[in-house]
């Protein structure tokens, strides 16, 4: 799957708008020359039509974009009366259901709209669909289609940024995002993936300006955009630097810590961080980012409180109250950090022990878990071709220096990159037999077989405790009973568990037989990473390996060691 995405996206490379493979669409008559329509400055073809459909689809693009979704839809359904093969409005009716988080009407407006009129238009909103739903392979491949026809759409290059970030290709991701921005500078959608290309003073000045006007953005998303704001000006007013990694370390080895009532019912590891010169014992957690630690460690450490934030992971009780703090000393082993953001979770003892730390805050090494021997390795990564002999280490995750170097996480980035300018995932010999894998900002998505399922996407997260699975998912293979078994999570406890009969997973060259396999519903995780994840790989299997992951390139190995000392 892998090798076939990125032979794909090759064809987008070449300078607009001479690509360097063009494709026959269904819609392209064979044999004649394709003449791309007329481009307006929103990036959408000027269509054929009276007046009033006119009318009607400004209004309905006007709806859209001030985040009226319901207007927008009604707007658009008036002008199927008008015009019933209009591709704008199935194409508009399907971002539109997106929004409100509606994907299986987003997928009939498109079906719908294939039907009635097969254009460029609606081939591009399906791609739109297909990346909600976790077909990223076949988002890719109507966008280049489409793209490879002769029809420059905004919206289609900006598909294929967010697919090339998710492959770690963040040169391509780049060139994409600047085609995209250039067809249209005024599509909100556009607009927010933008703001990566921006340094921190430039963001904030952008933000400031964008939180005041109109957005299609929920009201979630606004208050996370204006706590993200808030952050960044608390941060820029901080006399210290950018969050840094003293010295230059080829490498480390890390004890990892067993944490649960004996090795027998292990519930997962932890690594000993010493925040401003307090210990703390933070759980290794895959599926977090940075560090998180409760109000009781952080001021007992003495951070600095920068500025309110909601923190939220699995259950049903929404996110929690907490705060974006800066330490000035993380010392972790042999490794220390210098002025790098936490978050400060206020409520104690949520999570068990005295927060979390994400294995990404190590993402400048090649991170072997080696759960077996209770041992973090951090190895020096690959050199890329032409690299020098000495390479100086990103200085942290934070988001000083940050300019679209890849798409932000959480909380933080790295501030200075290895190489002037983004590059793309570079496998090296010796990582061939690695799985690729998406990353959404920290979280790591890994394409997962259920049987004889379609492939689905399942979150690498060490952090969880058992394995877990949608129950969509699950029905597609098995049966699902209601559950009495207690889930809780940063959101509190999850109110509608299910059990799945059995389910065999198969990932990499991993295959795990479940029984009694649980089931919750994962949509609100999904919406927030932006494409279906189908499942969890928790702790109860992720133990049983040694997991190498390469977050610079994108890429995840595992191995099972028969003479491991944990069961």
């Amino acid at each position: 799957m892998y090798r076939a995405v990125c032979m794909t996206l090759a064809l987008c490379l070449s300078p607009r708008p001479a690509l360097a493979l063009r494709t026959s669409p269904d819609w392209a008559p064979r044999g004649q020359p394709q003449t791309p329509p007329a481009v307006t400055t929103q990036g959408r073809a000027q269509p054929s039509a009276l007046p009033d459909s006119l009318d009607l689809l400004d209004q309905a693009i006007r709806f859209y974009r001030k985040g009226d979704f319901n207007g927008a839809i009604q707007k658009y359904k008036e002008l199927l009366q008008v015009r019933p093969n209009s591709p704008d409005a199935y194409a508009g009716l399907a971002r539109a259901y997106l929004k409100k988080k509606e994907v299986a009407e987003a997928f009939d407006a498109t079906t719908k709209g294939l039907q009635m009129a097969d254009s460029p238009t609606v081939r591009v909103a399906l791609g739109e669909v297909y990346f909600r739903q976790g077909q990223i392979a076949k988002a890719e491949e109507e966008w280049v289609k489409v793209i490879n026809s002769g029809y420059q759409n905004a919206r289609a290059y900006m598909g294929l940024a967010r697919v090339s970030w998710a492959l770690s290709n963040y040169k391509r991701g780049r060139k994409m995002l600047d085609n995209a921005h250039d067809l249209d500078p005024e599509d909100p959608d556009i607009r927010k993936l933008w703001v990566r290309r921006l340094n921190r003073a430039k963001r904030i000045e952008y933000l400031q300006q964008y939180l005041v006007g109109e957005s299609n953005d929920d009201a979630e998303t606004r208050a996370s955009l204006q706590q993200y704001l808030e952050y960044l000006k608390a941060r820029a007013k901080d006399p210290r630097g950018a969050c840094h990694l003293i010295g230059e370390t080829a490498g480390t080895e890390l004890k990892l810590i067993p944490l649960g009532e004996d090795l027998e019912h292990l519930r997962g590891f932890g690594l000993s961080v010493v925040v401003n010169g307090n210990k703390s014992l933070l759980l290794l957690d895959t599926g977090s980012s940075g560090v998180m630690i409760d109000h009781k460690s952080a001021r007992k450490a003495g951070v600095t409180e920068l500025s309110g934030n909601k923190i939220g992971g699995i259950g049903d009780k929404g996110t929690k109250s907490g705060h974006m703090g800066l330490a000035d000393s993380l010392k972790i082993g042999e490794l220390e950090f210098k002025n790098c953001p936490v978050e400060i979770l206020e409520q104690t003892s949520v999570i068990g022990h005295d927060g979390l730390i994400g294995a990404d805050v190590f993402a400048a090494f090649l991170v072997d878990i080696d759960f077996g021997n209770g041992k973090l390795h951090l190895k020096q990564l690959p050199k890329r071709p032409g690299e020098a002999e000495t390479v100086s280490l990103p200085t942290g995750w934070d988001d000083s220096g940050y300019s679209g170097e890849e798409p932000p996480g959480k909380t933080s980035e790295v501030s200075t990159p290895l190489h002037p300018g983004p590059l793309d995932s570079y496998v090296a010999p010796e990582m061939h037999s690695y799985t690729k894998f998406y990353r959404f900002g920290h979280s790591m998505l890994l394409p997962t077989s259920i049987g004889a399922t379609p492939v689905k996407l399942f979150l690498l997260d060490t952090g969880s405790t058992s394995n877990l699975i949608s129950p969509s998912a699950a029905k597609e293979v098995t049966k699902i009973h209601g559950d009495a078994r207690a889930i809780k999570g940063l959101s509190g406890s999850v109110k509608n568990v299910y059990r799945a009969d059995k389910a065999v997973l198969r990932f990499a060259h991993m295959q795990q037989e479940n029984q009694d396999l649980i089931a919750i519903d994962m949509t609100h995780i999904s919406d927030r990473i932006g494409t279906e994840v189908s499942g969890v790989l928790g702790f109860e299997v992720l133990h049983l390996l040694d997991i190498k992951i390469n977050y610079r390139d994108g890429l995840v190995d595992f191995s099972l060691d028969p003479k491991r000392r944990y069961h």
